[in-house]
């Protein structure tokens, strides 16, 4: 199959699933389990009511998000001859296409490949509606635009990167892995200047652009989390505690269950432990390694959280497509668990979902099977990385593997 037969077919794929979803989003098509669309239709579009004037939703503690989430819930204003709803779906639609057109693009280039197209194509459907059902599309849309622009081009990179993560935080994490030298310091600083001045306009613009840290801070361990499973299997034994809507999400309250997210953060510090030994340590920087350290960075954040919403698939997914645009990149088995793990996430939430909250044995089997992959996808994904910037980096008196390869200009280590 030639390059250009490939672009096709996925365009082709990509267009029936989304078509597909849109029409169970618009409930043409009915699917079993809660309805997901509710958080677009009542959540978004009352804190676009309140925005409009001219405040964050600082009393409301499910308003969780970075300030710069304001435009993604304004944003179906753009389209005034739909309703709020409609009008979100569409645009969720429209950054899902400009996402693919992205990988396709990219994927022309020597050394590179459709195979990301085919990820991300393949991704969304296995999440469902929940898909176009949060902002979170638009969100990877930037980390994507980020990654693939960056290659060339640092201060763009460092510039949507701190876009990202005022539009959810987790985007800061695709600038883990730019080469050491000239680039760290061209897109870190463009991060950080962009990210300043950002922070400062919206926090004169509009009262309230910080609350959402202290809506964060406190909230607990969500039924689907992974330190979840420890009062998933307790259930089954008499605990005693329950699952109540808790800053937004459904939460396990009761004996013990602060002990657990605090051991759940403690978890996430020692990912970052791991994530800077890597970077001080590595030194075989190539094309691929950026993307290769956004996913692994964000499926160790992901994994060790204390939520684990089902929408944050799609964060994955999209950093998954963008590795393997790469020919080089070892992401090719943590992509695929990504994948299946996805799929789970939609059996889980929302078709199974009553089944999660009652820890029941379906409910269980489920989140043992999700975040089961999802750990053993961040551990080869760690693995992986550590073994090509790190095992597998230039030794006293040589060069790089890659710049021996003879691959071409792409292939090449971008570091200095």
């Amino acid at each position: 199959m030639t390059g250009s037969t490939g672009a096709r077919l996925a365009l082709a794929v990509w267009a029936l699933t989304r078509v597909a979803l849109l029409l169970c989003v618009t409930k043409v098509i009915t699917l079993p389990g809660p309805d997901v669309t509710s958080d677009v239709s009542v959540i978004y579009h009352g804190w676009s009511e309140i925005l409009k004037t001219g405040t964050y939703p600082r009393s409301d503690v499910t308003w969780q998000y970075p300030p710069l989430a304001a435009l993604a819930i304004l944003s179906p204003a753009l389209l005034p001859f739909l309703d709020y709803a409609s009008a979100f779906f569409v645009l969720a639609f429209l950054c899902d296409g400009l996402v693919l057109g992205l990988l396709l693009y990219a994927g022309r280039r020597t050394g590179r490949w459709t195979a990301g197209a085919w990820v991300w194509v393949a991704g969304v459907p296995l999440l469902g509606t929940t898909a176009y059902a949060r902002y979170d599309v638009m969100v990877a849309a930037v980390a994507v635009a980020a990654l693939l622009v960056g290659v060339r081009h640092p201060r763009v990179l460092g510039v949507l990167a701190a876009v990202g993560a005022l539009l959810k935080v987790w985007p800061a994490l695709i600038l883990a892995g730019t080469a050491r030298g000239r680039q760290t310091r061209l897109a870190w600083t463009a991060a950080a200047v962009a990210a300043a001045g950002l922070l400062a306009v919206c926090t004169v613009a509009m009262p309230g652009a910080l609350a959402f840290l202290g809506f964060q801070r406190d909230r607990g361990t969500e039924v689907e989390s992974l330190g979840a499973l420890v009062f998933h299997v307790w259930r089954q034994f008499g605990w005693q505690g329950r699952v109540e809507l808790h800053y937004g999400s459904l939460e396990f309250l009761g004996p013990h269950v602060p002990l657990v997210s605090t051991l759940a953060l403690g978890l996430s510090v020692v990912a970052f432990g791991w994530l800077l030994v890597w970077r001080l340590r590595a030194c075989d920087f190539r094309v691929n390694t950026p993307a290769d350290a956004a996913f692994t960075a964000v499926l160790l954040f992901t994994t060790t959280s204390r939520v684990i919403s089902p929408q944050y698939m799609l964060w994955l997914v999209g950093l998954a497509a963008v590795c393997l645009v790469f020919r080089d990149s070892r992401m090719g088995l943590p992509a695929v668990l990504v994948l299946l793990a996805t799929g789970i996430t939609q059996l889980e939430f929302p078709l199974g979902f009553v089944h999660v909250v009652a820890s029941d044995a379906t409910g269980v089997t489920l989140m043992f099977l999700r975040n089961g992959l999802l750990v053993a996808a961040t551990l080869i994904a760690c693995r992986q990385l550590w073994r090509q910037a790190v095992s597998g980096g230039p030794r006293e008196g040589g060069r790089p593997p890659a710049a021996r390869s003879g691959v071409g200009r792409e292939a090449e280590p971008v570091g200095s």
